[in-house]
C-alpha cells in the first residue's frame, strides 16, 4: 500500500479547516493544519514538505501570497502543490498568487467535487 499523501490546509477559520480537511481526508490525505502562514511555514520545518498546501488568501501574520511566496523562495517546497482558496472578489490576487508560484485555485464557496477535479489537474487525485 502506498503511503497517503500529506495535505497542509492553511486558514485562520477553524471551520474552514475543518471543512477542507474532512474533504482531504475523505480523499486519502493525511492533513496538518496551520491558523496563518507563519504557523504554516512553522508546520512544514517540523513535519517536512507535504504533496499539497490549500492556502487561504486573507489571513492574520502571514497572508496566503507571502506564504506562497516563503514556501517558494525554499527549494525544499518545490514540489508541493499550492493550491490558493479564495473568495471571487480577490481575483487580481489570485493571479499575483498564480505569478508568485501558486499552482492553481479554488474559489469559496466550493464542493467535495470541485476540490477532487482541482486535485487532479495537478495529478494529486483520480477523479472517480
Amino acid at each position: 500500500m502506498e503511503k497517503s499523501m500529506r495535505a497542509l490546509v492553511v486558514d485562520d477559520s477553524r471551520a474552514i479547516r475543518e471543512i477542507i480537511g474532512n474533504m482531504l481526508k475523505e480523499l486519502g490525505y493525511q492533513v496538518f493544519e496551520a491558523g496563518h502562514g507563519k504557523d504554516a511555514l512553522k508546520q512544514l520545518s517540523t513535519n517536512g514538505a507535504m504533496e499539497l498546501a490549500m492556502v487561504d488568501w486573507n489571513m492574520p501574520e502571514m497572508n496566503g501570497y507571502e506564504f506562497v511566496c516563503a514556501a517558494r523562495g525554499d527549494k525544499s517546497y518545490d514540489a508541493m502543490r499550492i493550491v490558493m482558496v479564495t473568495t471571487e472578489t480577490e481575483i487580481s490576487q489570485t493571479v499575483k498568487a498564480l505569478e508568485a508560484g501558486a499552482n492553481e485555485y479554488i474559489m469559496k464557496p466550493f464542493t467535495k467535487d470541485i476540490v477532487k477535479e482541482k486535485l487532479a489537474l495537478l495529478g494529486l487525485a483520480s477523479i472517480s
